[in-house]
């Protein structure tokens, strides 16, 4: 038989009948948990940003300047941007006016906003803004051009310490952008990671990502991972596994039964994930299978996870889980780990791993085609070989220590269909490929192999607003080139 099957041959007919309504969309992997994850995924209270329209000194951009219309356009484009974004939304609207003493007062107004975007209508503002940065909440000032000469004060205020972020811009697009990283720090404060490796988290590691970044890390037991996979229904698991054969382009090594094992591990997990109201998890999960503690790789589940718009990162890995965290509230994007290989004579960086979301745009986005492998490791269970969308800017990132990202930018060239390391592959082209290699880790990592190997690929650039958000939440940025 040759070991490459087709769906067909997997699907079989006691499959037939909920294939044939998987196809015609009338059931999904959502509706058939629909009862056990009701509240999936866990619902977030709205990021509240605080809006004020500073009013200052009138003869710049001009004498008979409409603050009003100024202010109606403005609300006009914050209306969009609370609409695209769907969890921001935008309080107060003061008009702030110069030598009023009205900034004095907003410091009450601020006390339970998440952070205040600041529009200087016109030049002079600073007295009305410095009462605003002293409330210290993370403060974005937007100077569109001939709005005022504010920007040269204000451009030096990070370098002072202060959490304030300078937009110069006419595009408007750089409001929901920061709006949207903005939301970074009040959802980490409410994210919960389940974390299941060979015994629990140590105490006082998990005092330390709360105490530091809010994140509250819950360890479960594999056991109970297991009593799980034990009771989840056997025709769920079956639908689900359908659903990874019907999108896929072929099978290669693994068997249905191992691909049904490999949907029923999904489905555990996101059980486990609704019950504890977790954004994410993460697994052992090669030191847990290699010691028979997993009934399956967790491979497909964690893909599947990222393409809903969550989490599930490979190896305990607690790094790249907040950085994959942190991208997608910044950016709505999954991340996919790697372990990065180098060509120095081709500038190029590929990164390899047998876990990858297909929609790497985010939920809503195309999915990249992929064939169902085993894990290159052990040649066992079900994982992923996906293709990359060639000629995308990428972002390869990871947060390390709690207080710094370690970031870097380059463009996907390619997806290697090599028989070599793991399954999924991301050739990028970088700038310097042996300055980065002799600079990895820019000498600050602390940790095992895990730690200093480990980086996260995610489409898109998004170097500028990182620095935006580490400007904004106190955390350090260095670029790994």
């Amino acid at each position: 038989m040759s070991n490459q099957i087709n769906r067909r041959q997997f699907l079989g007919a006691s499959a037939a009948s909920a294939s044939a309504m998987l196809l015609a969309g009338k059931l999904n992997a959502q509706s058939i948990t629909a009862a056990a994850t009701a509240n999936w995924p866990p619902k977030m209270p709205d990021v509240k940003i605080y809006k004020v329209y500073l009013d200052g000194v009138k003869g710049w951009p001009k004498p008979d300047l409409d603050i009003q219309a100024e202010v109606a356009r403005l609300e006009k484009h914050l209306a969009e941007t609370e609409r695209r974004l769907g969890d921001v939304k935008f309080v107060g609207g003061d008009v702030v006016r110069h030598a009023g003493g009205d900034a004095n007062k907003l410091a009450e107004k601020l006390r339970d906003v998440d952070g205040v975007l600041a529009f200087n209508l016109n030049t002079l503002v600073e007295s009305q803004f410095l009462p605003i940065v002293a409330a210290g909440k993370p403060t974005v000032l937007f100077s569109q051009p001939y709005s005022g000469h504010d920007w040269c004060k204000v451009c030096k205020m990070p370098k002072l310490g202060k959490k304030v972020v300078l937009l110069a811009t006419s595009d408007y697009g750089e409001i929901t952008q920061i709006a949207a990283v903005m939301r970074v720090s009040p959802r980490l404060r409410q994210t919960r990671i389940i974390y299941i490796g060979n015994g629990p988290m140590k105490a006082g590691r998990a005092a330390e990502f709360k105490d530091k970044l809010g994140v509250e890390v819950v360890s479960v037991g594999h056991k109970r991972l297991n009593d799980v996979y034990e009771a989840v229904d056997s025709k769920q698991a079956e639908t689900e596994a359908n659903h990874w054969i019907n999108n896929a382009q072929k099978v290669v090594e693994p068997t249905r039964e191992e691909i049904v094992k490999s949907s029923r591990l999904y489905l555990a997990m996101k059980k486990i994930m609704t019950d504890e109201h977790a954004q994410a998890i993460t697994i052992d999960c090669l030191g847990l299978f290699a010691q028979r503690s997993l009934p399956a790789y967790p491979c497909l589940g964690f893909s599947k996870l990222n393409d809903e718009g969550l989490v599930g990162a490979c190896e305990a890995d607690m790094d790249s889980t907040l950085t994959m965290l942190i991208f997608g509230y910044a950016f709505g994007v999954p991340g996919f780990i790697s372990d990065p290989v180098f060509d120095t004579s081709t500038n190029t960086v590929i990164h390899a791993h047998c876990v990858s979301a297909t929609k790497m745009d985010g939920p809503a986005g195309p999915r990249c085609p992929y064939v169902i492998r085993n894990h290159l490791e052990d040649y066992q269970g079900a994982a992923l070989q996906v293709t990359h969308r060639t000629g995308t800017p990428m972002t390869c990132a990871k947060l390390v220590n709690l207080d710094t990202i370690l970031i870097s930018t380059g463009e996907i060239t390619g997806s290697p269909d090599v028989d070599r390391a793991c399954r999924t592959k991301i050739a990028t082209k970088v700038a310097d490929a042996r300055s980065m290699l002799d600079n990895w880790g820019c000498d600050i990592v602390k940790g095992g192999w895990v730690e200093h190997l480990h980086r996260v690929v995610f489409y898109g650039n998004h170097l500028q607003n990182i620095k935006h958000l580490a400007t904004l939440t106190g955390l350090k940025v260095i670029e790994e080139v």
